[in-house]
């Protein structure tokens, strides 16, 4: 167990971020299985996204019930609402809207263009999130579709010359100690939008970092691509299915986590995990480098403390989370300052 003073203030600053997230928990019924409607942007999105999008967890709904009912005419709506909300206030902890919406983008190249032109108007600040999704989403065009949006984001345009002309790493060169966190949540978005066999490989391929006893980063990582599977799984199908297909193609260390993955999705016994997970954690950073137990690494660590924070309050009796950990904004910056060791 974290040995943190005062757990009881971290598990009250991680309720509200968890009681959100577990709203992505509920399952979604075989009768909601549908084809995908018209593509297209709406004209009517507005005033129907103010109904439909009433709190955060309208919104957190719509992401997890996406991929079985595809209604990307909604998806603009979707976007706003999420920025009237809250959800997009700090870009670095919003992989999972960049990849949701990325995600759509990549399986409706004809109307994509529609489709971000209807995301806007955009607050310039939450137009970082819309370029990293256009970027990440894989179109063999995004470039060109980057481009025609240069002069409704001025604001933007040095981030947008990064991914133009600076071979700023797109979403494949992430999975790092410094944004692993981020990358898993930007694939667990595009998951969400698509139900693609992907985003969920790319996540499974982590699950060698829960052998990782050098870097507490890549562990922590590791453990949260673990039970994030093992937590969406126990009500996903497909994801299982994918996931035992993965078994004959994955390295050693890969299958050896994967199987402990399906094992605790197929029999609902994810919390195992969390305590596995914790306990490697602890050992580790407790045992480890110096650089690993003081308060300026914590600092520097920002996404990943969160991750094993959200690990930590699960273990600790809070409400279930299926998702990423990493999800609802500024909600991160806030869990943190109750994640770094008292000295």
């Amino acid at each position: 167990m974290m040995q943190l003073r005062s757990l009881g203030r971290t598990a009250k600053a991680l309720a509200v971020a968890l009681a959100v997230c577990s709203t992505l928990l509920a399952p979604t019924s075989a009768s909601a299985r549908q084809p995908a409607l018209a593509k297209g942007a709406s004209h009517g999105v507005p005033a129907r996204a103010a109904k439909d999008f009433a709190k955060p967890e309208d919104a957190l709904q719509f992401i997890n019930d996406y991929r079985d009912n595809k209604k990307p005419d909604r998806v603009p709506g979707a976007v706003k609402a999420m920025g009237r909300l809250g959800l997009l206030r700090e870009p670095e902890e919003a992989g999972i809207y960049v990849g949701f919406i990325a995600g759509v983008l990549a399986e409706n190249p004809e109307t994509a263009e529609q489709l971000v032109a209807a995301m806007f108007p955009m607050p310039p600040e939450h137009q970082v999130i819309l370029v990293k999704a256009i970027a990440f989403s894989g179109l063999a065009e995004w470039k060109v579709l980057l481009t025609s949006f240069i002069e409704r984001m001025p604001a933007r345009k040095v981030l947008i010359d990064r991914y133009l002309y600076r071979s700023t790493p797109l979403l494949d060169g992430l999975m790092t100690e410094a944004t692993g966190a981020y990358a898993v949540d930007v694939h667990w978005g595009r998951y969400f939008a698509t139900g693609a066999a992907h985003p969920a490989r790319a996540i499974i391929a982590v699950l060698a970092w829960t052998a990782e006893r050098d870097s507490v980063e890549k562990l922590t990582i590791g453990s949260m691509a673990k039970w994030t599977l093992a937590s969406n799984a126990t009500r996903d199908k497909t994801l299982r299915d994918i996931m035992k297909a993965e078994l004959n193609t994955q390295p050693k260390d890969v299958r050896v986590a994967l199987v402990e993955v399906i094992e605790a999705a197929e029999t609902f016994e994810t919390s195992r995990l969390k305590r596995q997970a914790l306990k490697a954690i602890e050992e580790l950073r407790t045992k480890g480098p110096q650089s690993s137990r003081n308060t300026v690494w914590w600092g520097q660590a920002g996404q990943t403390a969160l991750a094993l924070g959200c690990i930590a309050a699960g273990a600790l009796g809070q409400v279930e989370v299926g998702i990423p950990c990493v999800i609802g904004g500024a909600l991160s910056s806030a869990a943190l300052k109750y994640l770094v060791p008292q000295q």
